[in-house]
């Protein structure tokens, strides 16, 4: 069996200190196999603030998988946010993921963030033609997985929670994935956990969002997910701190 811890939207710079340690009790105690994080390590994306979430991680003694959020864009540099929007949360990622081998178990990474996009709210999410290609050509890499498990920070689509991730071009892409055989996509950014089973016109894809380990918590209490593998089925359980 395959054990994997997934949260989302620590927020170093916001973080919750409690949670953050209830978290790593939990690990240490439980020893997942990876854990995953679908975005926002950062409340501004300032080095002192990726500083800490690297030492936090790091020190949870496990393979990280970090899918980046749209606060992990630099968001007082412009120049940056359009020249190398991902490269502080890139080097973290090459640190913290040391060659994690998961049996029969494919993960994907689905980028839903954006430099600029034409609306006013740059924190929502969108596919781009690009980032599902990418998406599309790794999920048929692996043809011997028995799971294969996309990775957004966005929900693709809306999943009843009070924030929304109103991604462009989500629907499309939740389509495309699902005929390229895709069982489930992980994501966080609202804040409260979810689990659903959508039907697509390649069949159903589970859509698994998971809570928050920071002070801006929404209707759920600070959580993650614990997703047990086995088999090719998928388990999924919320752990919310007491």
């Amino acid at each position: 069996m395959t054990v994997l811890f997934h949260a989302s939207d620590l927020h170093f710079g916001a973080e919750d200190s409690a949670a953050l340690a209830w978290f790593a009790q939990e690990v240490e105690q439980h020893r997942p196999d990876a854990v995953i994080i679908t975005g926002d390590l950062t409340m501004r994306a300032r080095s002192a603030e990726f500083a800490a979430a690297q030492e936090w991680l790091a020190a949870l003694g496990r393979p990280v998988l970090i899918e980046p959020g749209n606060h992990d864009l630099p968001y007082f540099n412009p120049v940056r946010r359009i020249w190398r929007p991902y490269g502080r949360v890139m080097r973290l990622q090459q640190e913290l993921h040391d060659g994690v081998t998961l049996d029969h178990v494919h993960l994907v990474s689905l980028r839903t963030t954006a430099r600029v996009q034409l609306r006013l709210n740059w924190s929502k999410g969108r596919v781009s033609g690009r980032a599902l290609h990418e998406a599309l050509h790794a999920l048929l890499s692996d043809p011997d997985a028995q799971l294969r498990i996309v990775l957004t920070h966005h929900p693709l689509i809306e999943a009843n929670t009070q924030s929304s991730g109103r991604t462009t071009g989500g629907r499309a892409a939740l389509e495309a994935i699902a005929a390229a055989g895709a069982d489930a996509v992980l994501s966080g950014h609202v804040h409260d956990p979810f689990d659903l089973k959508v039907p697509t016109a390649a069949g159903p894809v589970r859509l698994i969002g998971a809570g928050t380990l920071s002070e801006r918590v929404r209707a759920t209490r600070p959580s993650f997910n614990r997703l047990e593998i086995s088999g090719g089925l998928l388990d999924a359980r919320v752990c919310a701190m007491a």
